[in-house]
């Protein structure tokens, strides 16, 4: 620590007016920030491998020259045992969207965009990164080959399998991993391979951009190993359509700056490594969790287990090893490795749990419900059109559902002596509006938010929903918009439809359509 002090003591010129020590990550190294007398902060680090150390400030000098969003080394002792670098501050990725992640995967807005952000920026330092980079500086080796695959998978072998004591055949196994350290293997990797590239090793500034750290073990080889790495997380619990969308974007950023392979070849060579880098973590959990007996560890080994079972779904091309797919299955169907039932709490207020799934459930919600009220159909809509100056109508069945819509921000016919005394259903105002075409671009948006509506209301079986289009006089744009949205109903779904031009004291109804079966 005195020495580190006396780094940045040499660097600043003054010693630094407050030094804090910094939490741990999963490496040995030491944290600490000072900060100067008028607060400006830098990082130091004492390190514990001295080939570790240089990897990480060869390689940082490399990115920081091609403006890679790293931090930057500023200072480095005699015997590179210990470094400066700039402060990016308290937050990392996996600190903002710890909220998702608790969540059992249900990621917010704001996560979602921080994930696509921080995925979009990936293939930059993977592919820039690369280019005149001297690999030699690399640790603990140059290039990712078949010797580095067959250790991770021969760690998942004696670390996390033979601890299970579920049988298996030796040599049938170690001639799969040879084949699948062949195949992984296969294809050229020009690529900076970050390696451990995961949300702790991604820090946000203040704007939410990312910024990397902790690539000192990173190599030359694949671009797929890092995308496996990162979507494929057990912790982060990843949902489905997240991770394709997170995909995509990656994808597309890979296009800005490699000729890329096609979609089907790249998600054939992606499960691949998503396979690889599963049984690597299993490996690792196996390792830290039965053998130091950390329980962090034993905890994330059921999402991981999650993801091969999902990997299992895949075709069988796209794992091409029989008998590792088979010993897999059997390990995924082990009793420790069991899915939990999440307990559900029985209700007594009146709510029943539901029977038909219109909605998609979360495992950790238990059983949906719904409430006395559904069931009790058929739907009937009820329109209005209505001045804003006599008031909004009220709804007669008590249900108090449905919308107000405010005409008042479109092209007022009203205002020109042609139509003052004619209302929305006359030909003269209907071709005045459409000529315009404001309304129906208003209107356009309003379909789209009522059939979403009138198709949830009717699955659940609610008897009563009601649209009010409010303007000025209640005799123009909103007798418009009410009819068309009442016909528009009346078409698509067939129901029954009641449409009230309140000032104009017109009232009618359009009846049930029979439709065949």
């Amino acid at each position: 620590m005195e020495k580190l002090i006396q780094l940045y003591t040499a660097w600043s010129g003054k010693a630094p007016a407050h030094v804090k020590k910094l939490a741990g990550a999963g490496s040995n190294r030491e944290y600490y920030r000072f900060t100067s007398a008028d607060g400006q902060t830098v990082i130091g680090v004492v390190g514990t491998s001295l080939d570790e150390n240089r990897a990480f400030i060869g390689l940082d000098r490399h990115f920081v020259e091609k403006r890679l969003p790293v931090p930057q080394v500023l200072a480095v002792s005699d015997d590179e045992m210990r470094y400066l670098q700039t402060d990016l501050g308290n937050t990392s990725l996996f600190d903002a969207i710890k909220g998702g992640r608790e969540a059992g995967g249900r990621y917010n807005v704001a996560e979602k965009e921080l994930l696509l952000r921080t995925i979009r920026e990936l293939p930059n330092i993977q592919i820039r990164g690369a280019h005149n980079m001297d690999w030699s500086q690399c640790y603990p080796q140059p290039e990712f080959d078949e010797n580095s695959v067959l250790f991770d998978l021969n760690y998942f072998k004696y670390c996390f399998l033979k601890p299970t004591e579920l049988d298996f055949h030796e040599m049938k196994l170690e001639a799969t991993f040879r084949r699948m350290a062949k195949d992984l293997t296969s294809e050229p990797g020009e690529c900076f391979l970050y390696r451990d590239f995961q949300a702790r090793n991604v820090m946000l500034d203040a704007q939410g951009n990312p910024y990397f750290i902790d690539f000192q073990g990173g190599r030359k080889g694949p671009f797929y190993y890092d995308l496996a790495s990162f979507l494929w997380q057990a912790s982060a619990k990843y949902p489905f359509k997240l991770r394709r969308d997170l995909l995509a974007a990656y994808y597309e950023s890979l296009r800005q700056y490699v000729e890329v392979p096609t979609v089907r070849h790249f998600a054939e060579r992606l499960s691949l490594f998503v396979l690889f880098r599963t049984l690597q973590v299993l490996g690792a959990y196996g390792f830290r969790g039965y053998f130091e007996h950390k329980q962090h560890f034993i905890d994330s080994i059921p999402p991981a287990i999650e993801n091969l079972r999902d990997l299992l779904a895949l075709r069988d091309d796209m794992l091409p090893y029989p008998y590792l797919r088979d010993l897999l299955q059997r390990l995924t169907e082990l009793p420790q490795f069991a899915p939990k039932e999440v307990p559900v709490t029985q209700r007594s207020d009146g709510f029943r749990t539901t029977d038909r799934d219109i909605y998609d459930a979360h495992p950790q919600d238990g059983p949906a419900t719904f409430s006395k009220y559904d069931g009790k159909g058929p739907l009937k809509v009820t329109v209005y059109s209505f001045s804003f100056h006599k008031g909004i109508p009220e709804d007669p069945s008590g249900n108090g559902g449905g919308y107000v819509f405010d005409c008042r921000s479109t092209h007022n016919p009203g205002r020109y002596e042609p139509y003052k005394k004619l209302t929305g259903l006359d030909e003269p105002v209907i071709r005045f509006l459409e000529d315009d075409g404001e309304i129906l671009e208003f209107l356009e948006h309003i379909y789209a938010l009522a059939d979403k509506h009138v198709a949830r209301y009717i699955q659940r079986g609610f008897t009563h929903l009601m649209f009010c289009f409010g303007c000025t006089g209640g005799q123009h744009r909103s007798v418009y918009s009410a009819q068309h949205l009442a016909e528009h109903i009346h078409q698509k779904f067939g129901i029954e439809v009641e449409i009230i031009h309140r000032e104009q004291n017109i009232h009618q109804t359009l009846n049930v359509i029979k439709r065949p079966a």
